[in-house]
């Protein structure tokens, strides 16, 4: 497949753009000669780098809604897992479709998901056209027939699933230390080195689990972590909220990534993540919207401007996590968290790119676009969503879109009535 995209605004200069397969191959200011088998007419639309939504449980979006204004613990515990519980490979297919669609709809193209029933999410992502690292939550709670099960079940899915999808990198997701014993953290360690996985955790997610911690191990999360040697480049450790100076250190030397959630932090009160401690440092910092239960939605754009203001309130510094730095945690870092060569519109990169509206109100007038997309644009200022060379959505529409939308309300009814039950 081919596509050639005229006259588009690229970094204040407007550019012809050829993709041929799934790599954007000539940028230049006219291609006059050039053909292609999809012509996009860019006129009054900028080109950027889709967005890279770093921790996710995408077929959450059937559970939006559900349960609201709560701790985090008594959430989890008394609503979302006993609902989960009644969830099957069918509706995590469903869901994981729902939350797609949402994100082509609003330009993201990647995700990093940590969820039940990962065929079904799986099945999803490949029919949908986007990326993503997928990861089969394991928990254990320290019950070792459960680990025994939980862990043969991850093994036949890595055989399965390791060479599915050039478009799926297959991960391993231990939840958290509070709910996953010593040994299989210990064996998810092993296993990712040995096959080079990447690895999906909670951390530090609350003042709760520091303290649960320190009561039960003696140390920090992070501490706990790197004692176990599961921390590094490989390892996304999702929230980090709660990190002492001696945490943050262990990161930078290791290497470790983290992923904000500003939105999810903010409505479950988990705490202020540190990000100009954690960027002096050179952490890497990616930017992930979590599940549609403490969100409530999958909005790259949204959560952008969360992670800016509620840095630059709680800090009292409005210079801090900035329109381009917080716009690069959505894309190039993100993209590179996970070893993508995507998060830049740059010949040879692969063709995961948005066209933007720059007709849209909220980016009206453009004295500084990537600042309009951080601080004032709806995800509905994205008009065309590009992944892997293949145009996913053009002018607003999603080909199935009202199938998805239907399906998913049966069913979120369906769950709702066996819970009832």
């Amino acid at each position: 497949m081919s596509i050639l995209i005229r006259n588009v605004l690229l970094e204040e200069e407007n550019v012809d753009v050829l993709i041929r397969g799934n790599r954007f191959e000539r940028i230049a200011p006219e291609l006059r000669d050039t053909r292609a088998e999809m012509v996009l007419d860019g006129t009054d639309m900028a080109l950027l780098p889709s967005f890279a939504n770093c921790h996710t449980h995408a077929a959450m979006t059937l559970l939006r809604g559900y349960a609201e204004d709560m701790e985090l613990h008594t959430w989890l515990e008394n609503y979302i897992w006993p609902l989960e519980g009644q969830l099957d490979e069918e509706d995590v297919y469903v869901g994981s479709k729902l939350a797609c669609l949402e994100m082509i709809k609003t330009g993201t193209t990647f995700f990093n998901d940590m969820y039940w029933h990962f065929p079904g999410t799986a099945r999803a992502v490949e029919e949908m056209g986007l990326r993503a690292a997928l990861s089969s939550v394991f928990i254990d709670f320290n019950d070792q027939a459960t680990a025994e099960r939980r862990w043969r079940e991850c093994q036949e899915l890595f055989r399965e699933y390791r060479d599915y999808s050039e478009r799926i990198i297959f991960a391993l997701g231990p939840h958290a230390v509070y709910s996953v014993s010593r040994g299989s953290l210990e064996r998810a360690r092993d296993f990712a080195e040995e096959h080079g996985l990447m690895v999906h955790i909670h951390m530090s997610e609350t003042r709760a689990e520091l303290e649960q911690a320190r009561s039960a191990l003696g140390m920090s999360p992070t501490q706990y972590l790197n004692e176990l040697g599961l921390l590094g480049p490989n390892v996304c450790a999702c929230h980090a909220v709660w990190l002492e100076e001696e945490d943050m250190d262990i990161l930078a030397r290791s290497g470790t990534p983290v992923i904000h959630n500003p939105t999810s932090n903010m409505k479950l009160s988990s705490g202020q993540f540190p990000y100009p401690q954690l960027a002096e440092r050179g952490i890497p910092i990616g930017l992930g919207t979590d599940g549609c239960s403490s969100n409530n939605n999958l909005d790259m754009l949204e959560e952008m401007k969360f992670a800016s203001l509620s840095c630059k309130a709680h800090y009292g510094d409005p210079t801090l996590f900035s329109a381009g730095e917080v716009f690069n945690a959505a894309t190039r870092t993100g993209a590179r968290i996970f070893g993508l060569e995507a998060g830049l519109i740059r010949e040879g990169m692969l063709a995961d790119c948005v066209l933007v509206d720059l007709r849209h109100p909220q980016l009206v007038p453009d004295y500084n676009l990537i600042a309009n997309l951080v601080y004032s644009a709806p995800g509905d200022c994205v008009n065309t969503t590009i992944c892997n060379g293949r145009v996913l959505m053009r002018d607003r529409r999603v080909p199935g879109e009202e199938e998805i939308l239907s399906r998913a309300r049966e069913t979120a009814r369906k769950l709702v009535r066996e819970r009832a039950n």
